[in-house]
């Protein structure tokens, strides 16, 4: 019998440690070359551990371990044979899951196993851990569900089917409080952002500007050319790529608002590698959009679509996340009307979107309804003054609601700036 031993791989400098979150197959399976096997939580990103080889796979670590990079996790026996009649199950589970209507708002779905290694029964009725997680997310409770796991636990696919099915009439009189409480441990990775976030408050003097934007001339140039924009460039065109345009700009304009503090020194960048916040199955991500300063709106419309797809099919990298200078964060996708947001370290400054309300303003003496967007900048009083990041969030309101200031000497602004 030949037996490969696979260990933690590092996911990235300086993480010495991962959390297994979810094995994707079970003791005993046979698994196939590159096959994800499990889902591993670093303090900075959810990643998929592919299997080596083929073989059978005995498992030697449990859902919910820490486990050192390096240390061996499971056992492959790569001289077995695949059973007569199987095939991998795992990627035939992940396409039925994106094909149910609910499958944007799981994480990326697996044939999910009671815990090979801790050998417990489990009660008729008990969620696994990922199921638990889905319940939670969408206020779904156990006896609305029928399991068809191991001893009649609930499992993941169980959840996402009844989701997919629907509920019915009786079901949606109540989310059937019982009194119970439940625990679950916290990932590596909201761990790691628990801590971050209580270290920026207690760490810098943040504060938060706010400003408000006449949304109409984006919403007009977007109705006037999106149909040409998705032609010619085969992306959307969002508000994203305009709000990231404009910051760039008043960035180069503010440069303190783009730099960080490094211990007794200041770090000022001469480009602008913008984070973008996006929701992905294990919370929220910052990947960042590199040289954004350079880039054209189809540019930043398309890498932002790259990283988001990365991001929600569990594949972003600890890399795709680093070293960003600057933040965008839209809480306007989720129905918020106005919030500070925190600070992503070690960089001194974020800027905060919220949603479109149709408002009454004031409009060269006339009350006019308009589409208005309050923003907030959140930023490090040590090194951005309150001068400079009140300029920085005019700048931006003025460029948003002239988009023909984001390019000069244009005898068509508007279809220069959407490269067409």
């Amino acid at each position: 019998m030949s037996v490969l031993e696979m260990k933690v791989p590092s996911p990235g400098e300086s993480i010495s440690e991962v959390e297994i979150a979810q094995w994707l197959v079970s003791d005993g399976d046979y698994v196939e070359k590159d096959q994800a096997i499990a889902e591993v939580d670093s303090d900075k990103a959810t990643l998929e551990l592919p299997a080596e080889e083929s073989g059978i796979i005995t498992l030697k670590a449990g859902e919910g371990d820490v486990v050192k990079v390096g240390q061996v996790v499971c056992l492959i026996d790569t001289s077995a044979e695949r059973p007569a009649g199987s095939a991998p199950k795992v990627a035939e589970v992940k396409e039925e899951v994106k094909a149910a209507p609910v499958a944007a708002a799981a994480p990326a779905a697996a044939a999910p196993s009671p815990d090979p290694v801790k050998k417990d029964t489990y009660a008729a009725g008990t969620p696994s851990v990922a199921a638990s997680k889905i319940m939670a997310e969408n206020n779904i409770s156990a006896n609305k569900l029928n399991g068809t796991g191991k001893d009649g636990r609930i499992t993941k696919q169980d959840v996402v089917a009844a989701m997919a099915g629907g509920f019915s009439a009786a079901d949606a009189q109540g989310w059937g409080g019982t009194r119970e409480q439940s625990r679950e441990k916290m990932s590596m990775l909201r761990r790691k952002v628990a801590e971050r976030l209580v270290s920026v408050k207690n760490e810098t003097a943040m504060l938060t500007t706010f400003n408000e934007v006449d949304m109409k001339p984006i919403m007009d140039l977007r109705a006037k050319y999106k149909d040409a924009f998705a032609k010619h460039h085969e992306v959307n065109l969002g508000f994203m790529s305009f709000f990231t345009k404009a910051v760039t700009e008043a960035l180069n304009i503010f440069p303190a608002v783009n730099g960080q503090i490094d211990g007794n020194e200041m770090i000022f960048h001469n480009y602008a590698d913008i984070g973008i916040a996006v929701s992905s199955p294990k919370g929220l991500m910052v990947p960042v959009v590199r040289n954004a300063e350079q880039m054209s709106l189809a540019e930043i419309e398309r890498e932002i679509k790259r990283l988001a797809i990365k991001a929600r099919d569990g594949k972003i990298t600890p890399d795709d996340m680093a070293n960003g200078t600057f933040t965008i964060t839209n809480g306007g996708v989720f129905g918020s009307m106005l919030s500070t947001p925190i600070i992503n370290p070690p960089q001194s400054a974020i800027l905060g979107m919220h949603n479109i309300v149709e408002r009454p303003v004031a409009i060269n003496g006339q009350v006019e309804i308009r589409p208005i967007m309050y923003v907030a900048l959140s930023y490090d009083h040590r090194i951005i003054d309150g001068k400079e990041s009140v300029g920085f969030l005019v700048k931006v309101k003025e460029m948003l609601e002239n988009p023909e200031r984001m390019l000069f000497g244009s005898k068509d602004p508007h279809a220069v700036l959407l490269g067409l």
